[in-house]
């Protein structure tokens, strides 16, 4: 909720932009990529399919990298004269991109445009909070307008597909890649899913200002066993339905031209080169139209995985399963002559993929508009449109985990602050992980965004020591400043090469002697607050335990310092809730809220029952948590009816109420325990869920509508269906519940 008439000011711009993404997608002259497509575009691409010599077909289906900053390979722009490069990754800029479209426009046979791509994550120039930041914001509309921008600003760029949204549910926070993902629970995770295919596509993604998005990685990427990045997994087929599906299901409704295939293993066969995931369920039960890519060499990897002996083999798996596009490996280019002539792979089945990127090509207007506009390029990136969303945004994602006291929001009054901890002057880890093409130059930390809060106040800054690494040579500096000062902020956490991909971790302790500097200027005895930086869940039981306030900000994008500020000193008071769990112990991982009952539930003194004896059983922060400077309560848990039929609907109603002194913002949260069915059901399971906007004293009722879809399960012969039985609803403000009442579904 926006508290101040200030940022009430520069909230209209990007609003309005918002509604320019909005509109500007409106109007779809054709349907998006995940559906059939129109006979128009079939007939261009099969006339073009008659004239394209096989080596040019497989040269669609190749994807080649640029360098890590942008600029074109050698090779690459011969391959573009030859008509054997379908797209380019990394490759960026608009002159750049030009180049070497040109070349491809002009001096192939065929004159097939290139096709650019580039991870952008959360944000390309100007930088986002990473999505589990974003998925804290319990508000889609975070998502969508984020990468609405972020589409506009790749797209003037030359870049016209994303490789996100990463739809992986994480319930291990040492695998590095939770940050790129919405968290633990499959409903939240899909709706955020939804929401980035819309930021990024709209309803026509062949506009100027829009791309074409890509979800990844299917399937059940974030189960990787030890959290370690790139390992193997195992995982049912029911809990593949019922947890890793969902938030796939919805990015191929909402119309996702693009997916891409996972580094892991499922049930002994690679992602790459499954055609379970890949054409039995992607394509027949779902029916996805788009292109399906490989991971970043994903393909020349089956041989390491040991299920293929040689790159022809590999290349035969994976096309075999439904893999369209090799991405930097080069196997379809070395061996796909070879397999068609050995009648290993049907011509038809190159045509197929060759089909799929040329319609995603089409649809995008690669045809009509092959080239990128440098003045629009420079006019987009960092406009200050997109600068003032970006703290906007931020700001909706924060966290507050405790806040003893009303120790925030902090006092402009003060004439004295000390800023202290090795993330608080440290623009890199402000725009985090992934960060596309975004720059450290760029963005506003956390020190300084204070000083703009604050420009006649004395601030001190101390770093205290680094991330990582065991010297405490800053730490009498860092005292000496909070000593001085009226008030501390403490910036912890990780800096961003520690979140990501490759970055998986043993311990989820605050690394280095960061804990050890807390407790430091803890024992000045002066008030401060820690603000967490980092892209996964931390073991803080300390800083929990003993420090008056600490505030979740994630890695906060290229404005996160101003945002960051504006809620320390309340012109926007944090509304975010947790999106995955925060465990006690890295020994209590995986912990998550929906989990299944056992026949010995944790509960009650008994020594044989699921818990530990030597921490509680229960999470440090539960998934759906966060505090307020306001208070709120929820009363008047309403069902339309105590029964309904299998196939009918029910509407749950709840009213909330701000019984604070402050304008803010709640999460009301509704969740589900079928009690009894066929099979093992989790505890409870999010089913709803509405972020609320109140004055002091205001009130409003909140409904939502359940159907079979909420109700269904996956029951013995792994059919969904609604069973007969009773459900409990639990409406509150996080996992934790709090207002219960139960319907009866019958046959």
């Amino acid at each position: 909720m926006i508290a101040s008439a200030l940022l009430r000011k520069w909230s209209v711009v990007p609003r309005l932009f918002f509604l320019l993404c909005l509109v500007s997608g409106s109007a779809a002259a054709r349907p998006p990529a995940g559906t059939a497509s129109d006979p128009e575009i079939e007939n261009k691409i099969s006339s073009l399919l008659a004239r394209m010599t096989l080596a040019e077909k497989l040269g669609q289906l190749q994807q080649l990298d640029g360098t890590w900053d942008g600029d074109v390979r050698p090779e690459q722009m011969e391959l573009a004269r030859q008509g054997l490069l379908g797209s380019a990754i990394c490759v960026r800029g608009a002159k750049r991109t030009t180049e070497l479209q040109r070349v491809a426009m002009t001096e192939s046979k065929m004159k097939i445009p290139i096709l650019f791509s580039f991870d952008v994550i959360h944000g390309y120039r100007t930088i986002f909070p990473v999505p589990l930041g974003e998925a804290a914001s319990w508000d889609p509309s975070v998502v969508e307008r984020a990468d609405c921008i972020a589409a506009a600003e790749a797209s003037a760029a030359g870049v016209r597909w994303t490789f996100a949204p990463m739809v992986d549910i994480a319930r291990d926070p040492r695998w590095g890649r939770i940050v790129e993902g919405s968290g633990e629970d499959q409903f939240l995770g899909a709706a955020m899913a939804a929401a980035a295919v819309r930021g990024f596509q709209g309803t026509n993604y062949s506009r100027p200002d829009k791309m074409v998005a890509c979800a990844k990685h299917w399937v059940a990427y974030g189960a990787a066993e030890g959290g370690r990045d790139y390992n193997t997994t195992e995982v049912s087929e029911r809990t593949l339905r019922e947890i890793y599906f969902p938030p796939f299901k919805a990015a191929v409704d909402a119309g996702v031209g693009t997916v891409m295939s996972a580094f892991n293993d499922l049930d002994g066969i690679p992602c790459t080169a499954n055609s379970f995931i890949l054409t039995d369920v992607l394509r027949r039960e779902w029916h996805f139209h788009g292109l399906v890519i490989s991971d970043w060499n994903a393909v020349k990897e089956l041989i390491a995985q040991g299920v293929a002996a040689n790159g022809e083999a590999a290349a035969a798996r994976a096309m075999t399963a439904g893999v369209d596009v090799e991405m930097v490996s080069q196997f379809y280019h070395e061996y796909g002559e070879q397999l068609v002539s050995e009648g290993k792979i049907p011509m038809a089945t190159i045509d197929r993929s060759v089909r799929r990127v040329l319609r995603v090509k089409y649809r995008l207007g690669l045809f009509e508009h092959p080239y990128a506009d440098e003045g629009l390029e420079k006019a987009t990136l960092l406009s200050p449109a997109n600068l003032a969303a970006a703290r906007e945004l931020a700001a909706r994602t924060f966290v507050l985990l405790k806040n003893d006291h009303e120790t925030l929001p902090i006092s402009r009054q003060l004439k004295s602050i000390a800023v202290i901890g090795p993330l608080a002057d440290d623009a890199q880890s402000m725009i985090g992980p992934w960060s596309g093409d975004g720059r450290k130059e760029d963005a506003v930390t956390l020190l300084a965004g204070i000083h703009a809060e604050l420009p006649t106040a004395k601030i001190i800054h101390a770093r205290g020591c680094d991330v990582t690494g065991d010297s405490r040579a800053g730490f009498e500096l860092a005292i000496n400043a909070a000593r001085e000062s009226d008030f501390t902020i403490l910036a912890v956490g990780e800096s961003a090469d520690m979140s990501g991909e490759a970055a998986s971790r043993s311990s989820l302790d605050l690394p280095g002697q960061q804990l050890e500097l807390i407790q430091a200027i803890h024992a000045t005895g002066k008030p401060y607050v820690v603000v967490l930086m980092n892209g996964r869940p931390l073991s803080i039981g300390w800083v929990a335990t003993n420090s008056p306030a600490i505030l979740e900000t994630w890695f906060a994008g290229t404005q996160g310092g101003y945002a960051i500020a504006d809620t320390l000193f309340g012109d926007v008071n944090p509304g975010g809730k947790l999106p995955v769990t925060f465990p006690r112990s890295v020994g209590q991982v995986p912990v998550y809220y929906n989990h299944k009952n056992t026949g010995r539930p944790p509960g009650g003194d008994s020594k044989d029952a699921s818990r530990y004896i030597d921490i509680p059983w229960t999470p440090l922060y539960p998934f759906g948590y966060g505090l307020s400077y306001t208070q709120f309560r929820l009363s008047h848990l309403e069902l339309s009816a105590t029964h309904i039929h299998r196939d009918g609907t029910i509407i749950i109603g709840v009213d909330v109420e701000n019984t604070g002194d402050r304008a803010g913002d709640e999460v009301v949260q509704l969740y589900l325990h079928d009690l009894v069915a066929s099979v093992t059901r989790p505890v409870k399971a999010l089913k709803g869920f509405e972020r609320v906007s109140l004055r002091p004293g205001e009130s409003r009722h909140v409904e939502f509508t359940l159907g079979p879809g909420d109700l269904g399960i996956y029951n013995q012969a792994m059919q969904f269906a609604v069973e007969p039985g009773t459900f409990k609803v639990m409406v509150g403000t996080s996992s934790e519940a709090g207002l219960e009442s139960s319907f009866e579904v019958g046959p």
